[in-house]
Protein backbone atom coordinates (compact mmCIF):
# COMPACT_ATOMS: atom_id res chain seq x y z
CA UNK A 1 0.00 0.00 0.00
CA UNK A 2 1.28 3.48 -0.88
CA UNK A 3 0.80 6.32 1.57
CA UNK A 4 0.77 9.99 0.63
CA UNK A 5 2.85 12.96 1.73
CA UNK A 6 2.76 16.52 0.49
CA UNK A 7 6.46 16.78 1.35
CA UNK A 8 8.77 13.89 2.26
CA UNK A 9 11.91 14.89 4.13
CA UNK A 10 14.81 12.42 4.09
CA UNK A 11 16.73 12.89 7.32
CA UNK A 12 15.37 13.51 10.80
CA UNK A 13 18.34 15.35 12.30
CA UNK A 14 18.17 18.94 13.44
CA UNK A 15 18.08 20.36 9.88
CA UNK A 16 15.33 17.99 8.74
CA UNK A 17 13.30 18.65 11.90
CA UNK A 18 13.66 22.42 11.44
CA UNK A 19 12.46 22.18 7.83
CA UNK A 20 9.52 20.02 8.87
CA UNK A 21 8.48 22.45 11.58
CA UNK A 22 8.78 25.53 9.37
CA UNK A 23 6.80 23.90 6.55
CA UNK A 24 4.04 22.92 8.96
CA UNK A 25 4.07 26.39 10.52
CA UNK A 26 3.53 27.79 7.02
CA UNK A 27 0.43 25.63 6.67
CA UNK A 28 1.86 22.70 4.70
CA UNK A 29 -0.02 19.60 5.80
CA UNK A 30 0.88 15.93 5.49
CA UNK A 31 4.65 16.33 5.93
CA UNK A 32 6.55 13.11 6.65
CA UNK A 33 10.15 12.80 7.88
CA UNK A 34 11.97 9.54 7.12
CA UNK A 35 15.15 8.63 8.98
CA UNK A 36 17.35 5.55 8.82
CA UNK A 37 18.12 5.67 12.56
CA UNK A 38 16.08 3.84 15.15
CA UNK A 39 15.45 6.96 17.25
CA UNK A 40 15.91 10.75 17.26
CA UNK A 41 19.43 12.09 17.68
CA UNK A 42 21.28 8.96 16.62
CA UNK A 43 23.06 10.66 13.71
CA UNK A 44 25.40 13.64 13.46
CA UNK A 45 23.19 15.97 15.53
CA UNK A 46 23.86 13.93 18.66
CA UNK A 47 27.61 14.15 18.08
CA UNK A 48 27.82 17.93 17.68
CA UNK A 49 29.62 19.91 20.38
CA UNK A 50 27.11 22.76 20.36
CA UNK A 51 28.96 25.93 19.43
CA UNK A 52 27.24 28.98 17.98
CA UNK A 53 28.88 32.02 16.37
CA UNK A 54 28.30 34.97 14.12
CA UNK A 55 32.06 35.40 13.68
CA UNK A 56 32.44 34.23 10.10
CA UNK A 57 34.54 35.75 7.34
CA UNK A 58 31.86 35.64 4.61
CA UNK A 59 28.70 37.73 4.43
CA UNK A 60 26.25 34.88 3.73
CA UNK A 61 27.37 32.88 6.78
CA UNK A 62 27.28 35.96 9.01
CA UNK A 63 23.70 36.67 7.93
CA UNK A 64 22.69 33.02 8.38
CA UNK A 65 24.01 33.20 11.94
CA UNK A 66 22.21 36.44 12.70
CA UNK A 67 18.91 34.98 11.47
CA UNK A 68 19.57 31.80 13.44
CA UNK A 69 20.45 33.79 16.56
CA UNK A 70 17.18 35.70 16.38
CA UNK A 71 15.35 32.41 16.14
CA UNK A 72 17.32 30.85 19.00
CA UNK A 73 16.40 33.78 21.22
CA UNK A 74 12.73 33.23 20.32
CA UNK A 75 12.98 29.43 20.37
CA UNK A 76 10.88 28.81 23.47
CA UNK A 77 8.13 31.17 22.36
CA UNK A 78 8.10 29.57 18.90
CA UNK A 79 8.41 25.88 19.75
CA UNK A 80 7.94 25.53 23.51
CA UNK A 81 11.41 23.96 23.74
CA UNK A 82 14.73 25.02 25.25
CA UNK A 83 17.60 25.44 22.77
CA UNK A 84 20.14 25.91 25.56
CA UNK A 85 21.56 29.10 24.07
CA UNK A 86 24.17 30.59 26.43
CA UNK A 87 26.07 33.68 25.21
CA UNK A 88 29.44 32.73 26.70
CA UNK A 89 31.34 34.24 23.76
CA UNK A 90 33.83 33.06 21.15
CA UNK A 91 37.45 34.12 21.60
CA UNK A 92 39.74 33.81 18.55
CA UNK A 93 43.47 33.74 19.25
CA UNK A 94 45.98 34.98 16.64
CA UNK A 95 49.56 33.76 17.11
CA UNK A 96 51.09 35.91 14.39
CA UNK A 97 50.39 38.98 12.29
CA UNK A 98 49.02 36.99 9.35
CA UNK A 99 46.35 35.36 11.52
CA UNK A 100 45.52 38.68 13.15
CA UNK A 101 45.08 40.34 9.76
CA UNK A 102 42.67 37.54 8.77
CA UNK A 103 40.66 38.07 11.94
CA UNK A 104 40.57 41.82 11.32
CA UNK A 105 39.36 41.27 7.76
CA UNK A 106 36.62 38.99 9.04
CA UNK A 107 35.65 41.60 11.61
CA UNK A 108 35.12 44.14 8.82
CA UNK A 109 32.74 41.70 7.09
CA UNK A 110 30.90 41.01 10.33
CA UNK A 111 30.35 44.68 11.11
CA UNK A 112 29.26 45.40 7.53
CA UNK A 113 26.59 42.73 7.85
CA UNK A 114 25.02 43.75 11.13
CA UNK A 115 27.22 42.34 13.90
CA UNK A 116 27.47 45.09 16.49
CA UNK A 117 29.24 43.44 19.39
CA UNK A 118 32.30 41.71 17.86
CA UNK A 119 35.58 43.48 18.55
CA UNK A 120 39.33 43.17 18.30
CA UNK A 121 41.12 42.35 21.55
CA UNK A 122 44.78 42.65 22.45
CA UNK A 123 46.85 40.22 24.49
CA UNK A 124 46.00 41.96 27.74
CA UNK A 125 42.26 41.79 27.07
CA UNK A 126 42.60 38.12 26.10
CA UNK A 127 44.25 37.44 29.46
CA UNK A 128 41.18 38.92 31.14
CA UNK A 129 38.67 37.05 28.97
CA UNK A 130 40.46 33.73 29.43
CA UNK A 131 43.18 33.94 32.11
CA UNK A 132 43.91 30.23 31.83
CA UNK A 133 45.76 30.51 28.51
CA UNK A 134 49.53 30.58 28.23
CA UNK A 135 50.24 34.15 27.22
CA UNK A 136 53.45 33.44 25.30
CA UNK A 137 52.91 33.72 21.56
CA UNK A 138 49.53 35.46 21.62
CA UNK A 139 49.53 38.36 19.17
CA UNK A 140 45.90 39.40 19.59
CA UNK A 141 42.46 38.24 18.57
CA UNK A 142 38.76 38.95 18.24
CA UNK A 143 35.84 38.35 20.57
CA UNK A 144 32.05 38.37 20.30
CA UNK A 145 30.13 38.08 23.57
CA UNK A 146 26.84 37.02 21.96
CA UNK A 147 28.46 33.94 20.43
CA UNK A 148 28.35 30.92 22.68
CA UNK A 149 26.78 27.54 23.15
CA UNK A 150 23.62 25.68 22.20
CA UNK A 151 22.22 22.22 22.90
CA UNK A 152 21.89 20.31 19.61
CA UNK A 153 19.62 17.54 20.88
CA UNK A 154 17.36 20.04 22.62
CA UNK A 155 16.99 22.02 19.39
CA UNK A 156 16.14 18.80 17.56
CA UNK A 157 13.66 17.86 20.26
CA UNK A 158 12.04 21.30 20.23
CA UNK A 159 11.51 21.34 16.48
CA UNK A 160 10.42 17.71 16.35
CA UNK A 161 7.79 18.07 19.06
CA UNK A 162 6.50 21.36 17.67
CA UNK A 163 6.29 19.80 14.20
CA UNK A 164 4.42 16.78 15.53
CA UNK A 165 1.88 19.04 17.22
CA UNK A 166 1.26 20.53 13.78
CA UNK A 167 0.69 17.09 12.27
CA UNK A 168 4.15 16.14 10.95
CA UNK A 169 4.93 12.42 11.03
CA UNK A 170 8.43 11.26 11.99
CA UNK A 171 9.13 7.67 10.97
CA UNK A 172 12.26 6.00 12.34
CA UNK A 173 14.09 2.94 11.05
CA UNK A 174 12.94 4.05 7.61
CA UNK A 175 15.95 4.14 5.33
CA UNK A 176 15.06 5.42 1.88
CA UNK A 177 16.03 2.82 -0.71
CA UNK A 178 14.57 4.18 -3.97
CA UNK A 179 12.80 7.03 -5.71
CA UNK A 180 10.34 6.57 -8.57
CA UNK A 181 10.30 9.32 -11.18
CA UNK A 182 7.19 10.60 -12.90
CA UNK A 183 6.86 11.37 -16.60
CA UNK A 184 7.97 14.96 -16.08
CA UNK A 185 11.13 13.85 -14.25
CA UNK A 186 9.83 14.74 -10.81
CA UNK A 187 9.99 12.31 -7.92
CA UNK A 188 6.60 10.64 -7.68
CA UNK A 189 7.27 8.08 -4.95
CA UNK A 190 9.72 7.66 -2.09
CA UNK A 191 10.35 4.08 -1.08
CA UNK A 192 11.63 2.60 2.15
CA UNK A 193 12.00 -1.10 2.88
CA UNK A 194 8.57 -1.15 4.56
CA UNK A 195 6.49 1.55 2.89
CA UNK A 196 6.11 3.82 -0.11
CA UNK A 197 5.01 7.47 -0.12
CA UNK A 198 3.49 9.24 -3.09
CA UNK A 199 4.73 12.78 -2.66
CA UNK A 200 4.57 16.25 -4.13
CA UNK A 201 8.08 17.25 -3.07
CA UNK A 202 11.18 15.67 -1.55
CA UNK A 203 13.78 17.31 0.68
CA UNK A 204 17.23 15.80 1.05
CA UNK A 205 18.36 16.60 4.61
CA UNK A 206 20.43 13.46 5.04
CA UNK A 207 23.59 15.13 6.32
CA UNK A 208 26.83 13.30 5.60
CA UNK A 209 24.83 10.62 3.73
CA UNK A 210 23.20 13.16 1.38
CA UNK A 211 25.17 12.20 -1.73
CA UNK A 212 23.96 8.60 -1.54
CA UNK A 213 20.36 9.76 -1.14
CA UNK A 214 20.66 12.06 -4.15
CA UNK A 215 22.18 9.23 -6.19
CA UNK A 216 19.00 7.21 -5.66
CA UNK A 217 17.29 9.87 -7.76
CA UNK A 218 20.06 9.84 -10.35
CA UNK A 219 21.30 13.23 -9.15
CA UNK A 220 24.90 14.09 -8.34
CA UNK A 221 25.34 16.03 -5.10
CA UNK A 222 28.88 17.08 -4.15
CA UNK A 223 28.70 16.36 -0.42
CA UNK A 224 31.20 14.15 1.37
CA UNK A 225 31.74 13.12 5.01
CA UNK A 226 34.57 14.49 7.11
CA UNK A 227 35.34 12.88 10.45
CA UNK A 228 35.94 15.25 13.37
CA UNK A 229 37.27 13.99 16.70
CA UNK A 230 36.37 15.27 20.16
CA UNK A 231 38.54 14.52 23.20
CA UNK A 232 36.90 14.67 26.62
CA UNK A 233 38.61 15.21 29.95
CA UNK A 234 37.68 13.54 33.17
CA UNK A 235 35.29 15.63 35.29
CA UNK A 236 37.12 18.76 36.39
CA UNK A 237 36.59 22.29 37.65
CA UNK A 238 39.96 23.72 36.60
CA UNK A 239 38.21 25.78 33.90
CA UNK A 240 34.96 27.70 34.55
CA UNK A 241 31.70 26.64 32.95
CA UNK A 242 31.25 30.12 31.45
CA UNK A 243 34.65 30.18 29.72
CA UNK A 244 34.26 31.37 26.13
CA UNK A 245 34.85 28.98 23.28
CA UNK A 246 38.54 29.57 22.63
CA UNK A 247 39.90 28.97 19.12
CA UNK A 248 43.36 29.07 17.57
CA UNK A 249 42.71 29.46 13.81
CA UNK A 250 46.31 28.67 12.93
CA UNK A 251 45.85 24.93 13.48
CA UNK A 252 42.15 24.78 14.38
CA UNK A 253 42.64 23.79 18.03
CA UNK A 254 39.70 24.86 20.18
CA UNK A 255 38.17 24.00 23.51
CA UNK A 256 35.13 24.61 25.64
CA UNK A 257 33.61 23.40 28.91
CA UNK A 258 30.45 21.29 28.80
CA UNK A 259 28.75 19.46 31.65
CA UNK A 260 31.75 19.61 33.96
CA UNK A 261 34.29 18.36 31.42
CA UNK A 262 36.53 20.08 28.89
CA UNK A 263 36.04 19.25 25.22
CA UNK A 264 39.20 19.45 23.10
CA UNK A 265 39.16 19.61 19.30
CA UNK A 266 41.89 19.60 16.67
CA UNK A 267 41.43 18.71 12.98
CA UNK A 268 42.75 15.23 12.28
CA UNK A 269 45.12 14.46 9.41
CA UNK A 270 42.86 11.68 8.17
CA UNK A 271 39.13 11.15 8.03
CA UNK A 272 37.88 12.69 4.78
CA UNK A 273 35.46 10.69 2.62
CA UNK A 274 34.99 8.10 5.34
CA UNK A 275 32.10 7.10 7.55
CA UNK A 276 34.50 5.58 10.08
CA UNK A 277 33.65 6.96 13.54
CA UNK A 278 36.59 5.45 15.42
CA UNK A 279 38.88 7.76 17.40
CA UNK A 280 42.59 7.42 16.74
CA UNK A 281 44.68 7.04 19.96
CA UNK A 282 47.52 9.02 18.35
CA UNK A 283 45.13 11.92 17.73
CA UNK A 284 44.12 11.92 21.39
CA UNK A 285 47.80 12.16 22.31
CA UNK A 286 48.29 15.07 19.89
CA UNK A 287 45.34 17.13 21.08
CA UNK A 288 46.22 16.46 24.73
CA UNK A 289 49.77 17.74 24.16
CA UNK A 290 48.52 20.90 22.41
CA UNK A 291 45.91 21.53 25.11
CA UNK A 292 48.43 21.26 27.94
CA UNK A 293 50.90 23.51 26.14
CA UNK A 294 48.35 26.28 25.61
CA UNK A 295 46.22 25.82 28.73
CA UNK A 296 48.59 24.91 31.59
CA UNK A 297 45.70 24.34 34.01
CA UNK A 298 44.87 21.20 32.01
CA UNK A 299 48.28 19.60 32.63
CA UNK A 300 47.16 17.43 35.58
CA UNK A 301 43.73 16.66 34.13
CA UNK A 302 43.31 13.17 32.69
CA UNK A 303 41.65 12.43 29.36
CA UNK A 304 38.68 10.06 29.56
CA UNK A 305 39.54 8.02 26.51
CA UNK A 306 36.35 5.99 26.68
CA UNK A 307 34.29 9.20 26.51
CA UNK A 308 36.04 10.58 23.40
CA UNK A 309 34.01 10.42 20.22
CA UNK A 310 33.93 11.29 16.52
CA UNK A 311 31.21 12.75 14.35
CA UNK A 312 30.75 13.63 10.70
CA UNK A 313 30.70 16.99 9.00
CA UNK A 314 28.85 17.10 5.67
CA UNK A 315 31.32 18.94 3.47
CA UNK A 316 30.59 20.78 0.23
CA UNK A 317 33.37 21.69 -2.24
CA UNK A 318 33.33 25.37 -1.26
CA UNK A 319 32.64 24.87 2.45
CA UNK A 320 29.16 26.37 2.51
CA UNK A 321 25.62 25.03 2.58
CA UNK A 322 23.73 23.81 -0.48
CA UNK A 323 20.16 25.10 -0.22
CA UNK A 324 17.30 25.11 -2.70
CA UNK A 325 15.84 23.26 -5.67
CA UNK A 326 18.09 20.68 -7.26
CA UNK A 327 17.39 21.58 -10.88
CA UNK A 328 17.72 17.91 -11.88
CA UNK A 329 14.28 16.93 -10.58
CA UNK A 330 11.52 19.56 -10.49
CA UNK A 331 10.42 18.74 -6.93
CA UNK A 332 13.71 17.76 -5.25
CA UNK A 333 15.20 20.19 -2.75
CA UNK A 334 18.56 20.19 -0.96
CA UNK A 335 19.49 21.30 2.55
CA UNK A 336 22.97 19.86 2.72
CA UNK A 337 26.69 20.56 2.90
CA UNK A 338 26.75 22.94 5.87
CA UNK A 339 30.39 21.93 6.42
CA UNK A 340 30.34 21.85 10.21
CA UNK A 341 27.76 24.59 10.78
CA UNK A 342 24.53 22.65 10.30
CA UNK A 343 23.34 22.68 13.91
CA UNK A 344 23.97 26.38 14.48
CA UNK A 345 22.35 27.35 11.18
CA UNK A 346 19.48 24.84 11.33
CA UNK A 347 16.90 27.38 12.57
CA UNK A 348 17.68 29.66 9.62
CA UNK A 349 18.01 26.91 7.01
CA UNK A 350 14.64 25.45 7.98
CA UNK A 351 12.87 28.78 7.63
CA UNK A 352 14.59 29.61 4.35
CA UNK A 353 13.88 26.30 2.66
CA UNK A 354 10.25 26.44 3.76
CA UNK A 355 10.04 29.83 2.04
CA UNK A 356 11.62 28.41 -1.12
CA UNK A 357 9.21 25.46 -1.23
CA UNK A 358 6.05 27.40 -0.36
CA UNK A 359 6.76 30.76 -2.04
CA UNK A 360 9.25 29.83 -4.74
CA UNK A 361 12.07 31.91 -3.24
CA UNK A 362 13.57 32.85 0.11
CA UNK A 363 12.44 36.21 1.46
CA UNK A 364 14.21 36.31 4.84
CA UNK A 365 17.71 36.27 3.36
CA UNK A 366 19.50 36.38 0.02
CA UNK A 367 20.69 32.79 -0.45
CA UNK A 368 22.03 33.11 -4.00
CA UNK A 369 25.48 32.03 -2.79
CA UNK A 370 23.99 28.74 -1.57
CA UNK A 371 22.21 27.73 -4.81
CA UNK A 372 22.73 24.07 -5.70
CA UNK A 373 23.53 24.88 -9.34
CA UNK A 374 26.54 27.05 -8.49
CA UNK A 375 28.96 24.17 -9.06
CA UNK A 376 27.59 23.22 -12.49
CA UNK A 377 27.58 26.89 -13.49
CA UNK A 378 31.16 27.34 -12.32
CA UNK A 379 30.32 30.25 -10.02
CA UNK A 380 31.01 28.63 -6.65
CA UNK A 381 33.46 30.63 -4.56
CA UNK A 382 35.41 29.16 -1.69
CA UNK A 383 33.92 30.20 1.62
CA UNK A 384 36.33 32.53 3.39
CA UNK A 385 35.74 30.74 6.67
CA UNK A 386 38.06 30.90 9.67
CA UNK A 387 37.80 27.20 10.43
Amino acid sequence: MTETATVAIVGGGVVGASIAYHLAARGVRDVVVLDRAAQPGAGSTGRATGGFRVQFAAATEVRLSLLARDKLRAFHDETGGDCGYVPAGYLWIAQDEVQLDALRAALVVQRANGVGDAREVDAEAIATLNPHLRRDGIRGGTYCPSDGFIRPLQILDGYRRAAERLGVRFIWDAEVIAFDRGRDGSIATVRTARAAFATGAVVNAAGAWAAAVAALAGVELPVSPLRRHVAVTAPTDVLPADMPMTIYPGDGFHLRVRDGRVLLLLPALRGANSFDLSVEPAWIDDVTRVARERVPALTPVEIDRDACWAGLYEMSPDGRAILGASGDAPNLYFANGSSGHGVMHAPALGQLLAEIIVDGSASSLDVAALRPDRFARGIARRNADLL
